[in-house]
């Protein structure tokens, strides 16, 4: 009799890609791409941070986009500083992305 073993591993998928950034004023629209399932793993975030790190704003995603790929949803944040920042992305499995994207105004 042979007995077989086997271990799940997680499933890691690629990070959000942050596809498209843009800055009017105090309102900054990021675009995303990433390859939803569903409720189970999803395009969950994405952040103003300085280049220390600090967050200047978050825009929380309430749901999965797996027909609407990419995507973009906006965020107004007044009083940004006037240093040069960077948008991070996150997803609800693998949390935020190492990667950053600049945010050029």
């Amino acid at each position: 009799m042979i007995a077989l073993c086997c271990f799940a591993a997680p499933v890691l998928a690629d990070p959000p890609d942050i596809v498209g950034v843009e800055i009017s004023g105090s309102r900054v629209s990021v675009t995303l791409a990433h390859p939803d399932t569903g409720w189970d793993h999803y395009a969950d975030g994405w952040r103003i941070e300085t280049e220390d790190g600090t967050v200047v704003g978050t825009q929380e995603l309430l749901h999965p986009h797996v027909e609407e790929q990419p995507f973009t949803r906006s965020l107004t944040v007044n009083d940004l500083p006037d240093e040069p920042l960077f948008i991070r992305a996150k997803c609800s499995v693998d949390g935020w992305s190492d990667t950053r994207v600049i945010l050029r105004r």
